[in-house]
């Protein structure tokens, strides 16, 4: 009984890490760059004081209470392109994501995935694939949190998201 108690927690263990470095690895590179905001920075960003009568800034700021995590890498590395890639399409099967939107332009495919959220309006995560050309960047990205597709257009400004014109696409219904 001590056995399987034992293996039972290393495998709780084991799965919660897997789920949280899913994408953390590619951090570490250096032909990758990165930008990871984390729930904490979310927190700090939405304690901010600003003018109240900035619509927009207030607006984002509103939006930055219902964000938990923000990963974002790139890379024109053709090899870690194919590896994140893979890590992307492992992922939008084990966190069951469903496709929203798919775009095939002049050396890219972009496809945006989400997880639906408490209601029709909602999305807890928004994931975003672009697989490139040779000379332009591919971009992992994924969002997660309780929020509206409307209100995205604000964080891809604020932050200039790579890829940022697609998912106002999405936002914007198109």
């Amino acid at each position: 009984m001590k056995k399987l108690t034992i293996l039972a927690m290393a495998m709780l263990c084991t799965t919660t890490f897997y789920s949280q470095s899913t994408f953390d690895a590619y951090d570490q590179h250096d032909d990758v760059n990165a930008i990871v905001v984390t729930k904490k920075m979310f927190e700090l960003m939405g304690k901010v004081q600003i003018d109240g009568s900035d619509s927009v800034s207030q607006n984002y700021l509103n939006l930055t209470k219902k964000l938990t995590d923000l990963k974002v890498f790139t890379t024109q590395n053709a090899a870690r392109e194919k590896e994140m890639k893979i890590s992307a399409y492992n992922y939008i099967k084990s966190a069951s994501l469903v496709e929203l939107k798919k775009v095939n332009e002049t050396g890219k495919t972009v496809t945006i995935y989400s997880n639906a959220g408490a209601t029709a309006s909602q999305v807890k995560e928004l994931f975003m694939f672009i697989e490139s050309s040779s000379n332009e960047d591919s971009v992992l990205m994924d969002l997660k949190g309780n929020f509206s597709l409307s209100e995205i257009s604000l964080l891809i400004d604020k932050m200039q998201i790579p890829g940022g014109k697609y998912l106002k696409q999405v936002a914007n219904g198109r």
